[in-house]
């Protein structure tokens, strides 16, 4: 198994191992009476059953394991989601390869929410200073941070010039149940869209792997 959605043309997001599917779901729910199967439309009524009752812990047996690549922006994001698994890349050990990520559009701040963004209403004039100085921005913290390596410096202390909107890379390992609070967030309309473009992409390659249970969870 390894499937992969491209995100951002840099990005992406690989399931790259699962264990357990909807019938493990099953099996744990049934156990108390000693009983499994009892055939595809008693199961899916139950896991339908389970979830619209929040009975949780059986979802708990389906584990997903994913290896991601984003901005640190959102990685930081993600990181708050702490039922779970995380390894990431550590610029201690590797050097920086050069990738940033640019904006497709600025978005303006949203003036009920916050917490959320909006689409821009810029003038093309506005737009090309503002990609200009967002690239001067970015190329000035990478030059520097190479520059600092070719001097001596340490990689765990260059490494502190380089912006949010470096690329990282990390596994994450997520039950079921975590996985459905993580999406009730993260493609929720107030999320920010750059993580809602990654939570998709989870939700598309999670997804057929226990259909029952996300149909379930998409009928909340």
């Amino acid at each position: 198994m390894d499937s992969c959605i491209s995100i951002h043309d840099i990005g992406f997001v690989r399931l790259v191992d699962t264990m357990g599917d909807d019938m493990a779901v099953v099996r744990a729910a049934r156990v108390s009476y000693g009983e499994e199967s009892k055939g595809d439309d008693a199961d899916q009524k139950l896991i339908n059953f389970m979830m619209s009752h929040n009975h949780g812990t059986p979802f708990e047996h389906i584990n997903f394991t994913f290896h991601i690549k984003c901005p640190i922006f959102v990685a930081r994001q993600w990181f708050r989601h702490r039922i779970g698994s995380f390894n990431e890349i550590s610029l201690r050990y590797t050097e920086y390869e050069e990738q940033i990520w640019r904006p497709d559009a600025w978005r303006m701040n949203n003036q009920i929410n916050k917490q959320s963004s909006g689409e821009g209403n810029f003038s093309e004039k506005e737009i090309e200073c503002l990609n200009g100085e967002y690239d001067n921005a970015m190329d000035a913290a990478v030059i520097t941070y190479n520059g600092l390596l070719e001097r001596g410096v340490a990689r765990e202390q260059a490494r502190a010039v380089l912006p949010m909107a470096a690329y990282t890379e990390f596994y994450w390992t997520v039950n079921a149940r975590s996985l459905f609070n993580f999406l009730k967030l993260r493609m929720a309309d107030s999320a920010q869209k750059e993580i809602q473009d990654y939570a998709i992409a989870v939700y598309e390659l999670a997804q057929p792997v226990a259909p029952w249970a996300f149909k379930a969870w998409e009928s909340l």
